[in-house]
Parts: C-alpha cells; sequence; structure tokens
C-alpha cells in the first residue's frame, strides 16, 4: 500500500485523557480511533493487526478440531432466567435494552446460555460427542472503569469456545488440548516467553480454572511465578492448602504484575443441565453433557502487545501480526522505491510504501512509531550504489542488501 493513500495520520501526542501506553501508542500511530471512554474503532493499520491475531487463534483451534460458528449479540432474557444469570445481583455487567413491543433483551456479555441452547439441536447421542464450537463475536460489558485502552473495554471482541464431553475423561483430554492450543497462540503472537497458564479459583463450576497471564508493568493483576516450570497461580490460589497437587512450592514463587489475556474452565453441567443439553450413551441412558469454556480477546491481546513489547520510539509489532512486513521508505529516489515496491508485492510481501514527500527525520520518526519489523530506505546514495539500507526495528544498526537480493531476503 502506498502511504500517501492511506486516510490514517499519526499525531505527534498522545490525547491527555489516555493514560495507558497502549491506547497512546496506538492513538498516536493511528491504528484505532477513540469513540468514547471504552469504545474503540480499529483503522486500516489497527485493523490488519487485529485480523492477523484472529487468524492465528482460529488456525489453533481449528487444529484442535474446533468447528467456527457465529451466534447472535443479542441476549434472550428467558434463556438467561433459566440459569439464574439474568438479575443484575448475579451479573453485574449487563448492557439491557427492549424492543418496541417491550420484550427485554440483553447485549452479550458471554455466549454459554445460547451455545448451550443451540446445541441441544445437534447433540442427542454419544455419537455426536465430543464436540468443539467457537466463534469471535461482540461482547458488551458496563465496566466500572475502562482506562486500559483496549485491554478493557465496554465493547469488545472476544473468542469463546465450548467443548461438550460425554464424560470427566473426554472433557479433560480437551482442556490439555485447548491449554496446550492457547501456549502455542501466545507463542505465535510474540508473548509466549512472557505469559503463563495461572491456576485461578473455578467458582461454582470446578476446583480451578486456569488463566493465561502476561507479565507486564501495566497488568492489573498480582501473579506468583515459579519461573522454574513456567507454571504460576493468582493471589486467591496462593493460600489453598492442595498447592502442592498443583506442582508448586511455595519458596519457589516469585511475585509479579501481569495481564489477563485468556482463560478456560471447566464448567461440568452447570449449563447442560438447566438448559435440558443431554445426549443417550451405548446403553440409552440420558446423560448430561460436561462443558468446557475458552475464552481470549484479540483486541486484549493485541493492547498487550503494544504494552509489552513498545519500546521509546513506539510499537514493535512481531513479524506474525504485523500490520506489514516492510515499510519501504523513498528519500528523493522515488523511481526506483517504486521499482522495488512493485517487486516485492509481485514476489508476495506485504509493503507499506513511504511515497509521500516529507523529511528524512519524519519518515524515520515515524516508522519507529508505526513499528513495522523491517525498514528499507531508497535515497539517492542507493541508486548509485544499487543497494537499499536495510533495519530490522528490533535492532539498532542496519545493513546494506543488492535490490536483486530483497525479495529472496524478506521470504527466507
Amino acid at each position: 500500500m502506498r502511504q500517501s493513500a492511506l486516510f490514517v495520520r499519526t499525531k505527534k501526542e498522545a490525547p491527555k485523557d489516555e493514560v495507558s501506553k497502549n491506547a497512546q501508542l496506538l492513538l498516536r500511530a493511528g491504528f484505532i480511533h477513540k469513540e468514547m471512554a471504552g469504545a474503540y474503532s480499529f483503522l486500516p493499520l489497527g485493523l490488519r493487526v487485529l485480523n492477523n491475531i484472529i487468524q492465528i487463534i482460529r488456525e489453533e483451534m481449528n487444529k484442535v478440531g474446533g468447528q467456527e460458528v457465529l451466534l447472535s449479540s443479542l441476549q434472550d432474557k428467558e434463556l438467561w432466567e433459566k440459569t439464574d444469570r439474568w438479575d443484575d445481583e448475579k451479573v453485574d455487567v449487563w448492557f439491557k435494552t427492549k424492543l418496541k413491543n417491550g420484550t427485554n433483551l440483553g447485549l452479550a456479555v458471554t455466549h454459554e446460555e445460547p451455545m448451550t441452547r443451540m446445541m441441544t439441536q445437534h447433540i442427542s447421542s454419544y455419537r455426536d460427542l465430543p464436540a468443539l464450537t467457537y466463534h469471535f463475536q461482540t461482547k458488551f460489558r458496563n465496566e466500572t472503569r475502562a482506562k486500559s485502552g483496549i485491554m478493557r473495554m465496554r465493547e469488545f471482541l472476544m473468542k469463546d469456545l465450548y467443548s461438550f464431553s460425554r464424560t470427566e475423561e473426554e472433557h479433560d483430554a480437551l482442556y490439555v488440548s485447548l491449554k496446550e492450543a492457547y501456549k502455542i497462540v501466545f507463542k505465535r503472537v510474540g508473548l509466549g516467553e512472557v505469559t503463563y497458564p495461572t491456576f485461578a479459583s473455578g467458582g461454582m463450576f470446578s476446583k480451578y480454572s486456569e488463566e493465561f497471564q502476561t507479565v507486564s508493568d501495566a497488568g492489573e493483576d498480582s501473579i506468583y511465578v515459579d519461573e522454574a516450570n513456567g507454571q504460576a497461580l493468582n493471589a486467591e490460589v496462593l493460600n489453598d492448602e492442595v498447592l502442592a497437587d498443583l506442582g508448586l512450592k511455595r519458596e519457589n514463587l516469585v511475585e509479579k504484575k501481569s495481564i489477563e489475556v485468556g482463560n478456560i474452565f471447566s464448567l461440568g453441567t452447570r449449563f447442560s443441565v438447566p438448559l435440558g443439553l443431554t445426549y443417550k450413551n451405548e446403553k440409552g441412558e440420558s446423560l448430561p453433557v460436561i462443558m468446557g469454556s475458552y475464552g481470549i480477546g484479540p483486541a486484549r491481546v493485541m493492547g498487550t502487545i503494544a504494552e509489552v513489547l513498545s519500546d521509546d520510539l513506539g510499537l514493535v509489532w512481531p513479524e506474525s501480526v504485523a500490520p506489514f512486513q516492510v515499510h519501504l521508505l523513498s528519500l528523493g529516489a522515488d523511481e526506483k522505491a517504486t521499482e522495488i515496491y512493485e517487486m516485492l508485492t509481485k514476489a508476495g510481501i506485504e509493503v507499506l510504501y513511504d511515497d509521500r514527500d516529507m523529511r528524512a527525520g519524519e519518515k524515520f520518526a515515524e516508522s519507529d512509531l508505526l513499528g513495522i519489523p523491517y525498514r528499507v530506505v531508497v535515497g539517492k546514495r542507493s541508486v548509485e550504489s544499487g543497494k537499499a539500507e536495510v533495519k530490522k526495528r528490533t535492532e539498532k544498526e542496519s545493513e546494506e542488501k543488492a535490490f536483486e537480493d530483497l525479495a529472496s531476503f524478506f521470504k527466507r
């Protein structure tokens, strides 16, 4: 894409009412637009990053057998009353509304209830199980505070997957496979080394659930990490007496601030019983389906990457999620730069081509702010030498590459 055609414009300073690092950087770089507190729109660059994260999650969910669907964000009051979660005393972050005929509706907080009801039409026999369904859908939560940029929004995108099993043993096997899939997701988006599966209370569903927590000074949570085995737990589990059962020793634990980027829950029959999701086993007996719930917020992951991997100059995107692989800058050598742009694009390399008439210093500063993995500079000296200056965003030094070698270098 030619940067002269990109309608987004960068800003030298972030809005004064933004306190989170991710919002400041993403707004300055033109990746998002703030609509109001807790509500952001994604601009072309930001949407490309978000979609790359979504695709990574989708691929890993598909690998473990997940099938993608898309449910409505409108919630049925009667459905939620059956599970005793319509009352604001039980779920205190509802956004509720009414149809013109007076019917009460909720805007999706989560999708356990509608996904379970939908599956009553598709599961009746042990032969229908196990099953995994997931979707990427907008959720609405009336958060008391929304000061963490796109890491805590009142309207946000969530990937929630639900597992349906015949037995606890079958559920446990699916749970482990999803846990491993989550580890791969966070590794692929560049957060693997600082993201820990973290034991948390399972609430009414099970003794434990697990959160995936990314270590960051910007985090709202505190976790206790056993760095030797890559496992952690949160404060509510710290004083639990079955601690040894989790394979953790108290003296090995180090306290760290963190951001929750995902969670996995064993639901048991909490939703299948009240909503009538049963199956008949080989003996013809009717039994409730065993369920699990697995969530990741793609925008929260994006905001966490901005918090954790950025530096003093701006954003730093891993290649797997970056809006473009290469940022090509022309410094008074438009003809040659255009030729290189067309060559790289033809080779299948995603390039943002800065073809604007601006000073070199301005282009360099903006390139650092955008955080694209590689910068390629073509100037008058490049034309003379036949080589472009190539610099990786995470490195200080640049190197020269012959024009004809650029495509192979970026496709390696």
